[in-house]
Formats: C-alpha cells, structure tokens, sequence
C-alpha cells in the first residue's frame, strides 16, 4: 500500500510522463506527417467552397467522411475514386430524390458551379493520405 506522499508523487510523475509523450506526439504529428498527408497545397478556392456547402447542407447528417459522421448513407472518403466526377454531379444536380438500395437521397439541385465545388472536395479529400483508411473491399472473381 503507498502512503499519501508516495501516492502524490506517483501520480504526479505519471502526469508528468504522459504530457511530455503527449506533447512529444502531437509535435511529431505537426511537423512531419500532417502536412505530407493533407496537400495543403492542394486546397484551392473550389474545395473550401465545397467543404462549406457540406458543412451547410449537414452532409454529415446522413454520410460519413473520414470515419466521422452518420451511418445511413454511404461512406464519401474515396467517392470520387469509386464514382468519378459525372456520377456525383448528376446525383448532386438531381432535382427529385432519388433511392439507390433503398436509401433515399435528398434533392438539393446543386447548381452546375456547386457541384463542382463539391467534385473538387470530395477529389481533395480522396488524396488524402489516411493510411489505408477506408480498407479497399476483397472482391471475390
């Protein structure tokens, strides 16, 4: 059993430890990896544009990016690596809902220019290195 005094100093120690790994992490993290992973210098007006029409019409509410978000329509990471450029516009621009495997997308009815906006996120975040993140499915031939 510790006493107070060797409880306070075990404590502290370990506080000590982990915020020094943690700082030591997140520095690491900054400096080399994030940057090489995200192309920031990839981010044109075209893809903030789209990042705001996503955030605007809460895409997340339904989609998942990233990993995050909700779970009832598909996963939009690699979207434009499945789909490509024409079949995104076309569901963007849809004017009447639309239901593939019976989930119903809502008809927003993007313009021509937002549908781009939108193209040119989904292709940035699409080059973003994940690590191997979302797994490519095994498909059986």
């Amino acid at each position: 059993m510790l006493s107070k005094s060797q409880a306070r100093t075990f404590f502290l120690g370990g506080t000590i430890v982990t915020f020094a790994i943690f700082l030591g992490l997140s520095w690491n993290s900054l400096s080399n990896d994030v940057p090489k992973q995200t192309h920031p210098e990839n981010l044109t007006e075209q893809v903030v544009r789209g990042k705001h029409l996503w955030e605007s019409n809460n895409c997340m509410g339904c989609h998942t990016i990233f990993g995050e978000g909700a779970y009832y329509a598909p996963e939009l990471t690699k979207v434009y690596e499945r789909r490509g450029e024409a079949y995104i516009k076309a569901a963007l621009m849809s004017k009447v809902p639309w239901a593939p495997r019976g989930r119903k997308m809502v008809a927003y009815g993007f313009t021509d220019e937002q549908a781009t906006d939108l193209v040119e996120f989904f292709k940035w975040v699409g080059e973003v290195d994940l690590n191997g993140f979302p797994p490519k499915p095994e498909l059986k031939r």
